[in-house]
């Protein structure tokens, strides 16, 4: 793939001489859009660079003063393709300056309780090396140790977006609800939340005026979160703005400092926001006296994900049955063009009625888990003693979320609840085992995933109650 200017563009565009494209698909350059049709071929030639460097992570760490093998760590990349001043720059500095304010701290005596550790990974952009390699070769240090990975990339001027473990989720919401937005009275979580209802369904209007909390998306691939996700079972937290930074630069030689400083963040107030943000993030809970773990939000996240597998397996056993009475009486041939070569697609096979009861029946064992988790842990404390107990119990809560086997055909990814998609990328999907064996039509497997997502989650659940027993 290669990026090219619209002035070199827009010659190609012009020629092309087929069917006017969606609207959906066009852009804003004088012309009108078409598809290819009988264009003739151009041809490009390209020049790469295959010498073999060598990468560099920096890796700074300030030890906790109470609890220093609990680590908080907070990452983001330092390469780019080109100038990379939106894609990385824009987080790397932000992250620069939260790691300057706590200098200024750590002159006056201060240290937090448990260990800060902030890295600028090399080789993201050639498939996440720099991080992965790092992970791979602390792994066993990093999950007897690390509390939360907290990522940013990309970032510039609109509304916040946050990603990442459910267990989090009500705790990254009340540090949104801390932070204001730099162009409005609003503070970042009530611009979000007023973007999202504006922008949402109706169904989804109606759920969040009904919600506290503002839902977090999954994470899939695409950033120097996965392999503390979803390799080692690390809860992590993506985070960043963005919505009214125009585009157009991503992984170009165009995104350059000029552009950015135009387009992108004028004045760099969002760079401020974002090391406000992830600042306060950060500093909570390496200091905190136990680690905000939650798990209401993640148990009711997990039923809504249960809930779209069940529904895709009803909605293709419907399309499967229509599509196959087309093709038995002819009508699917019928309405095609005669003058063209139409192949009649073959009569796919029934999809079967799968058995969810065993993740129903897990989901249920979590959420009286979580219900009575939130129970104790509002009304009890415990002493200082137990607490660092307590915080490895809560923060281990997301190893029981993966499976030293992996998924199907790419055991690196262990992760049972989140993953990016076998065939999209950067694309999340959830329950993933089911998900995409519900999609290849491969139904032993999908049974056979069912079991196990059900067996993860009730191990989990397991895990929640001994933390519950702490108190």
């Amino acid at each position: 793939m290669l990026p090219i200017s619209y002035a070199d563009a827009l010659p190609l565009l012009k020629n092309l001489d087929g069917a006017v494209v969606p609207e959906s698909w066009r852009g804003a350059l004088p012309i009108t859009y078409h598809f290819g049709g009988k264009t003739p071929t151009v041809h490009l030639k390209l020049a790469f660079n295959w010498d073999i460097k060598p990468i560099y992570n920096v890796i700074a760490k300030m030890k906790g003063a109470e609890r220093a093998d609990q680590w908080i760590i907070r990452g983001n990349h330092r390469d780019a393709w080109v100038n990379g001043a939106d894609d990385p720059l824009s987080g790397l500095v932000a992250m620069m300056e939260e790691a300057r304010g706590l200098s200024i701290l750590a002159k006056t005596g201060w240290r937090p309780k448990r260990t800060i550790i902030y890295a600028a990974w090399d080789g993201e952009e050639q498939g996440l090396l720099g991080s992965t390699e790092w992970a791979e070769h602390h792994a066993a240090e990093l999950k007897e140790k690390a509390a939360v990975y907290i990522n940013t990339d990309s970032n510039g001027r609109g509304f916040l977006g946050i990603g990442g473990s459910h267990t989090l989720e009500k705790f990254i919401n009340e540090v949104g609800r801390n932070i204001q937005d730099p162009q409005t009275e609003l503070t970042v979580w009530e611009r979000t939340r007023a973007l999202q209802i504006v922008s949402g369904s109706p169904t989804e209007r109606k759920e969040l005026l009904a919600k506290s909390d503002l839902p977090i998306y999954a994470l899939g691939s695409g950033s120097d979160y996965t392999p503390f996700l979803q390799h080692l079972g690390i809860a992590s937290l993506n985070i960043g703005f963005g919505g009214e930074d125009g585009g157009g630069s991503y992984h170009s030689i165009y995104d350059s400092f000029d552009h950015y400083s135009r387009f992108g963040d004028p004045g760099f107030a969002y760079g401020v926001a974002l090391a406000k943000v992830c600042g306060h993030a950060t500093l909570r809970l390496a200091n905190a006296d136990r680690l905000p773990f939650e798990f209401t939000n993640f148990a009711e996240t997990i039923k809504r994900y249960a809930d779209e597998v069940t529904k895709l397996t009803d909605t293709m056993r419907e399309d499967t049955q229509t599509m196959n009475q087309m093709v038995a009486s002819g009508m699917l041939k019928n309405v095609q063009d005669p003058t063209e070569t139409f192949v009649v697609p073959k009569a796919k096979a029934h999809v079967p009625y799968l058995n969810f009861a065993p993740i129903q029946n897990a989901l249920a064992k979590l959420n009286e888990s979580a219900k009575n988790f939130q129970k104790v842990s509002n009304v009890k404390q415990i002493s200082g003693q137990f607490q660092k107990s307590l915080d490895v119990m809560l923060y281990k809560t997301e190893r029981a979320l993966t499976r030293n086997a992996g998924l199907p055909r790419r055991d690196w990814f262990r992760h049972q609840i989140y993953a990016p998609g076998f065939y999209t990328g950067y694309g999340v999907k959830t329950l993933p085992g089911v998900r995409e064996a519900i999609e290849q039509r491969d139904w032993k497997e999908a049974g056979e995933q069912i079991d196990i997502v059900a067996k993860t989650i009730e191990n989990f659940a397991a895990e929640i109650d001994k933390a519950a027993r702490m108190f």
